[in-house]
């Protein structure tokens, strides 16, 4: 081993740099790219030639950026197709500037093309977005380039470099990159977990705001499922034949997801469980149980990412006991709890026999996206997908920012163009979060970096200050944008100082820059298909309605036909999921619309909340699905009453025709509760409460959905 690469191997296994690192993946990244940069830019710093070690430098900043989660295999193949486009896009930009037309109609083409592409998958979105990003690069760096060809060089060079190294880390732990993503899929659910705690005991007038807060938390967990299923697949690509090695990662996503569907369960309207004062011990030791899974599951997040044996906290078996032996001395009604402590009872054995040495050589199967690249490009070339509509949106202001640079030779000009790339986003909502984000950033950037660069005016500080600039941005690039932009905009400053000591010259310029191309973004979006959300919102929950009712047959299907092999149930769930998560993310996204546009909003608060409590009743009901006997005909055809209804409620919603509902879920209701009074059996009341939970939220979401088809 040569001796850089066994210097990495040691800082790579050196227990301090695991705490510090392997352990906060954003650090890692960061230090990744910090490390890159260095190598390459403090060598041409002192030698005098600062042009080529910031040019150089950037390119690596644009190979972090547009890294893709891939198995190294495919790690190879992206940085190959990330150096063509590097080196093809910034190329293009250096042929084409002398000629204002054709580099006009070369920008608006190419910005279409790479969005469509980057539409393909997320290895194709990284990659594009930092061809974009280094064609912009390559225009700020244009005039003061020794030659046009030094910059498709230089910035290419770096990115490779970066990106070697990156390859290099990856290689010594191959499968890092899937344990980070499954690792944050823990955390998110960890989140969810603590939150959910507060339900025991909460009353009447508090249920509503934490289950708001349960939804969005939800779309993080689904968002984490989603990234994890992709890189599963992008591994699983790379691997072909050779999959033995995937096989434990395999039954931890699905571990990820029977916890989630627990975690996502209710078993009974907690505020009536809470009413009653016998009760409140046994709820706070619900909670408290709560709290210890969500402690297990943030601890088995942290040893995936250390490499650390993962080791049962011991207060969880404790706690489970203790709340069997109370539920035996207490009196009543008490089946639906006992349904709950088996629930989450469950998640705690699953935690506790992570480690068990057992032989399970069944390989899972998860869900492929079977089109070809080609199919899935052309599905795009719709006036009504999102990309396409987002591509566009950002071409236009590309050219509205070429043309102001053009017209009125605005200095640095160039900076409307990537402002405009960083803010513009496929909806409103995450558009208008971005532009106050980088305003807020640019200009304490601004402030924040003069006053430090006086402090540190010599070539090895400004070039420390660069360094620890980048450092930061890349730690905070992830959780905290406009901590992001104040790191990245001292990075710009210490890197004009440190080409031709205008840093704080080019500062103003940087600001009214971004302050244009912020206001194109926003200006783009409010003409070019705004999308708002109350018009958006009769669809949304149509999907939720179809989504729900197509999880609720597959879960009846599995009480008659449980198989092993559960993919088919596995996706009713993911898209029931989806589903929800994209009517919750409706609602906090018409938050922030202006307030004429914020029809529905109290109503679209109201949907979200019951839809999430149906999937919550939902999830409660297929968690205990190889638990529960069969369901008998009789009540089996209360549940395809309950189906019906929220099919045919889902279809009316979308229906150009009026539709007057037929089905009435009243009648539902009264059978379910006589069902339960005359059963004689404790695991056949729990199945019917379960089911009249579901029977009672549907009601009330029907009902809700009827105003909102009445009023569109």
């Amino acid at each position: 081993m040569n001796p850089f690469g066994n210097y990495l191997h040691k800082f790579i296994w050196y227990e301090p740099a695991r705490r510090i690192f392997w352990r906060f993946p954003n650090r890692l990244l960061a230090a990744k790219a910090t490390i890159a940069m260095s190598l390459l830019a403090v060598p041409f710093v002192f030698s005098g030639n600062p042009f080529f070690g910031v040019t150089l430098a950037l390119g690596a900043v644009a190979g972090a950026l547009s890294e893709t989660d891939d198995h190294p295999r495919g790690r190879i193949k992206a940085l190959l197709l990330t150096i063509i486009s590097f080196f093809t896009a910034s190329s293009s930009v250096e042929l084409l500037r002398p000629y204002p037309w054709l580099f006009a109609i070369g920008l608006a083409g190419s910005t279409i093309t790479f969005i469509l592409i980057g539409g393909l998958g997320e290895r194709y979105r990284g990659i594009t977005f930092g061809a974009i990003l280094v064609s912009i690069y390559t225009m700020l760096g244009a005039p003061i380039s020794p030659a046009p060809y030094w910059q498709p060089i230089l910035l290419t060079s770096g990115a490779l470099f970066y990106g070697l190294i990156s390859l290099y880390l990856l290689c010594q732990r191959p499968w890092r990159l899937l344990e980070e993503q499954l690792a944050g899929g823990f955390i998110a659910l960890a989140d969810y977990l603590y939150e959910k705690s507060n339900l025991f005991p909460s009353a009447e007038r508090d249920q509503a705001i934490i289950r708001h807060k349960l939804a969005l938390l939800n779309v993080q967990v689904v968002v984490s499922l989603e990234k994890c299923k992709e890189v599963l697949n992008s591994y699983a690509s790379s691997l072909k034949n050779d999959q033995h090695e995937l096989l434990p990662y395999l039954h931890r996503f699905l571990l990820l997801q029977t916890l989630h569907e627990r975690a996502a369960s209710s078993h009974e309207r907690y505020e009536i469980l809470s009413s009653n004062p016998e009760n409140q011990n046994l709820l706070e030791g619900f909670s408290e149980l709560l709290k210890q899974l969500s402690h297990a599951t943030r601890q088995l997040a942290d040893n995936m990412l250390t490499g650390v044996p993962y080791r049962h906290p011991v207060s969880l078996n404790w706690i489970v006991a203790a709340l069997e032996n109370h539920l035996e001395e207490l009196s009543g009604d008490k089946e639906q709890i006992v349904l709950l402590l088996h629930n989450l009872a469950e998640s705690n054995t699953a935690l506790q026999n992570l480690n068990n040495p057992v032989v399970d050589t069944y390989m899972p199967r998860l869900q492929h996206d079977i089109r070809t690249p080609w199919q899935r490009l052309t599905a795009q070339l719709n006036w009504k997908h999102q990309r396409l509509r987002y591509a566009i949106r950002l071409t236009c202001s590309f050219l509205l920012g070429y043309l102001l640079i053009r017209y009125f030779h605005v200095q640095k000009g160039e900076w409307i163009l990537l402002t405009s790339l960083f803010v513009s986003q496929p909806t409103y909502s995450e558009t208008r979060r971005k532009l106050f984000q980088r305003i807020l950033g640019t200009f304490s950037g601004v402030i924040g970096g003069i006053l430090i660069v006086q402090v540190l005016p010599t070539v090895p500080g400004q070039l420390l200050l660069m360094l620890a600039s980048a450092y930061a941005f890349f730690v905070w690039l992830r959780t905290n944008y406009a901590v992001a932009v104040i790191f990245i905009t001292i990075f710009v400053l210490c890197a004009f100082n440190l080409i031709s000591a205008q840093g704080i010259a080019v500062m103003a310029p940087r600001i009214v820059d971004t302050l244009i191309g912020a206001g194109l973004s926003i200006l783009s979006i409010r003409l070019l298909w705004p999308d708002w959300q109350y018009k958006r919102l009769p669809n949304l929950l149509s999907e939720a309605l179809l989504k729900n009712a197509g999880y609720f047959r597959a879960i009846l299907e599995e009480y008659e036909h449980s198989n092993e092999d559960d993919l088919n149930y596995r996706i009713a769930r993911r898209q029931a999921h989806i589903a929800d998560n994209e009517l919750a993310m409706a609602w906090r996204s018409m938050k922030v619309e202006p307030r004429k546009h914020q029809h529905f909003q109290q109503k679209a608060f109201s949907l979200t909340y019951l839809n999430h409590a149906l999937l919550s009743y939902l999830s409660a009901f297929g968690a205990h699905r190889n638990f529960h006997r069969p369901i008998n005909p009789d009540i089996k055809d209360l549940c395809n009453k309950i189906d019906d209804a929220l099919t045919e409620a889902g279809k009316s919603l979308i229906s150009i025709e009026p539709v007057d509902l037929k089905l009435n879920l009243k009648p539902v209701l009264y059978l379910l509760r006589y069902e339960i009074i005359k059963a004689e059996h404790a695991d056949e009341r729990q199945q019917l409460v379960l089911l009249l939970n579901i029977a009672d939220v549907s009601y009330q979401l029907l009902q809700e959905s009827r105003e909102i088809r009445g009023k569109n």
